[in-house]
């Protein structure tokens, strides 16, 4: 790593009012401390007066306007009131990063100006910025125990803008939402929701807020104010003083007394980073591995045993198989019936979801199950069993449940119904994780809120859902095209989702019914086949019976091959909420992924991705001339191609394309 300290008289990229020499004995007539990225473009302001407020320039056109912070502990005392600035110190760092599990390249650069802002009071900010945001976040340097109280976090904006916003109605939420498109103002301060949200400015520019490093302390919701400010302002769930299962729930833990306080923490840490990520186009939001190089590096000594991959799964398609001759279901034929489909085609997971065992008891398995004999079955065929548990469940059976599961083979967990992000929900992720590991588990953590930083500390996350996704259409008509094309930039900012793509079963808007046991997707077989090249998730779900999959050689030409990392990601084509194109690279291979809302296209693209001097095959899985009518109608095309090449993409109303680019060998 290569990091410069600068002193407090250095010039350059910084501007401060007054000189650090003689810092402390001026502190009361400091006003202002500034700080520019490395590339100059982004500017940061700090202004101390009777509070502290920050404001962000891009261009020199303000993007946030002055926005007070402050942190609220113990006995209500303001961390942040009157500040006394006693020090400021400045680094400079440009590093990379080589991410244990390649979400989106295999080489991030991390590139920030860090401004350091200690006060009297025993209390302090860092602010980074980067060409493509600014974070900040508090620390204090107590020797004991503190209550945060309450924390001031707000996201000020020159004009009312529209935003993106997931609004929910209660903090304990499954944060699956649709987003409504509003302006700024009208939100008001008695409405809120999680983030990350995304405000459009003019001209194309987009700003992302959102919290990084989360740990024991609860997770950022945002709301508005009832000043009628273009203002987001945060809101957090108070510490649960008691909790209890909702009545006839094996998994609800309601939370019904809170305390007056958000979180007890020691006292000598940094908290969360509060971020605003800037982006002049929408494909710098697809793109940006923002949240990943603000997240606490690995704690993990080897993670070289984590394998990232594809997985049959069960729940979605309700374990509808068809042309065997057992009865489906759950037990021991159903799930070597899924061992074969995987190991037939390279999947290097099935998932045992709800059902395998009674959800209040991870030992006491369903007695149609011999889950030790499919648990050796799978490990003859390579494949790994994951096994879905709810999390009040595991907590309280972590240790024993856990050693069972490594004992007799078991790869990896899917956890449920956590439906909180309080400090005390928060502190059962890194727990849950860190035990995982010990034995060598994966983890998904399904019913939880979006990724804050905590996958990179602990490399065997490889998924977080927090994200309306495809399970939803069994039930609701809620999951369609538009939304399909939202997510991708706002939710993914965050990191990887589980929205559970592979749908065989395809609908045109006017033929969509939610069915339970029989679900469909909305849009074109192509639209799902794309979703595995443009969503991020390390550990991602087939979610059809694999009867229906075996109908579709083709179709598992590319779903046997198509990975779950990259070395790189280039984002071709992008309208939030409209159209989507991104190229990602996999070893010598790259795939491209294209979707459209509801509005058929035609959009032209470069192939210049490739590497110059070979020749390239493209195998082109594409919606087919009668997608419009009959949407999972699909084509294959095979041809050769160059880097000099553009290609036109045809894509159906709710449509896609897939695109696996080899070279010639």
């Amino acid at each position: 790593m290569k990091v410069k300290r600068l002193s407090g008289l250095a010039l350059g990229c910084f501007l401060l009012v007054i000189s650090c020499g003689h810092l402390a004995a001026q502190a009361k007539t400091t006003s202002v401390v500034s700080a520019k990225s490395p590339g100059q473009k982004v500017e940061l302001k700090i202004e101390l007066k009777n509070q502290i407020l920050y404001s962000i320039y891009f261009d020199s056109k303000e993007i946030i306007s002055p926005s007070p912070v402050s942190l609220t502990i113990n006995d209500n005392i303001v961390l942040g009131k009157r500040p006394v600035l006693e020090n400021v110190s400045r680094t400079s760092v440009d590093d990379k990063i080589l991410p244990a599990v390649r979400e989106k390249r295999a080489v991030v650069v991390d590139r920030y100006e860090q401004v350091n802002l200690k006060f009297r009071g025993n209390f302090g900010l860092i602010f980074r910025v980067y060409d493509d945001g600014v974070a900040y976040r508090f620390y204090t340097g107590y020797r004991v125990p503190i209550k945060i109280r309450a924390e001031e976090a707000t996201f000020t904006f020159p004009d009312n803008y529209h935003v993106y916003f997931p609004f929910i109605t209660s903090l304990h939420t499954s944060f699956e939402s649709t987003y409504s498109y509003l302006p700024l103002k009208d939100i008001g301060p008695d409405r809120f929701g999680y983030a990350p949200v995304v405000v459009e400015l003019n001209d194309g520019f987009k700003v992302a807020v959102t919290d990084v490093a989360v740990d024991d302390y609860p997770g950022m919701f945002l709301t508005g104010n009832n000043e009628g400010l273009a203002r987001l302002t945060g809101k957090f769930a108070a510490y649960p003083a008691e909790e209890k299962l909702r009545q006839g729930s094996d998994r609800e833990l309601e939370v019904v007394q809170e305390a007056n306080y958000l979180a007890e923490t020691r006292g000598n840490r940094q908290y969360p980073w509060r971020l605003v990520l800037l982006a002049e186009n929408d494909a710098q939001l697809v793109s940006s591995d923002l949240v990943y190089r603000l997240s606490p590096p690995t704690e993990l000594k080897d993670a070289t045993w984590i394998k990232p991959g594809k997985v049959a799964w069960d729940w979605w398609n309700a374990l509808n198989l068809f042309g065997v001759d057992f009865k489906s279901g759950i037990n021991t034929e159903t799930y070597k019936y899924y061992v074969d489909f995987a190991s037939r085609y390279g999947l290097e997971y099935i998932i045992l979801d709800e059902g395998w065992s009674d959800p209040a008891d991870l030992f006491k398995i369903n007695p149609k199950l011999n889950l030790e004999e499919v648990v050796r079955y799978a490990e003859s065929k390579k494949v790994g069993v994951i096994l879905w548990c709810v999390w009040y469940t595991l907590d309280q059976q972590m240790d024993r449940a856990l050693d069972y599961f490594q004992r007799i083979g078991v790869k990896g967990i899917k956890v449920d119904f956590m439906d909180r992000d309080d400090q005390k929900m928060v502190n059962f992720y890194r727990r849950c994780a860190a035990a995982a590991a010990k034995r060598r588990l994966l983890v998904d953590f399904h019913g939880a809120h979006k990724p804050v930083g905590l996958r990179r500390a602990f490399p065997n996350i490889l998924n977080k859902e927090g994200v309306l996704g495809l399970e939803t259409s069994k039930w609701a008509a809620t999951v369609t095209p538009e939304h399909d094309l939202l997510i991708p930039f706002i939710r993914m900012i965050a990191g990887p989702m589980d929205f559970t793509p592979g749908a065989m079963r395809n609908a045109q808007e006017k033929q969509f019914r939610p069915i339970y046991d029989l679900p469909m997707s909305q849009g074109t077989r192509c639209h799902q086949l794309a979703m595995y090249v443009i969503y991020e998730s390390p550990l991602q779900m087939l979610c059809d019976s694999p009867s229906s999959y075996l109908r579709e050689p083709e179709i598992m030409e590319f779903l046997s091959v198509v990975p779950t990392v990259w070395d790189e990601t280039r984002v071709l084509e992008a309208k939030i909420g409209d159209y989507l194109v991104v190229a990602r690279q996999h070893g010598d291979d790259w795939y491209l992924g294209g979707m459209t809302d509801w509005s058929p296209r035609t959009i032209e693209i470069k192939v210049d991705f490739l590497e110059p001097g070979k020749k390239w095959i493209a195998e082109v899985w594409q919606d087919g001339v009668n997608a419009d009518r009959y949407a999972a109608d699909y084509k294959k095309l095979k041809f050769e191609v160059n880097p000099a090449d553009s290609l036109k993409l045809n894509l159906a109303a709710g449509g896609g394309v897939a695109i696996r680019f080899t070279p010639v060998r």
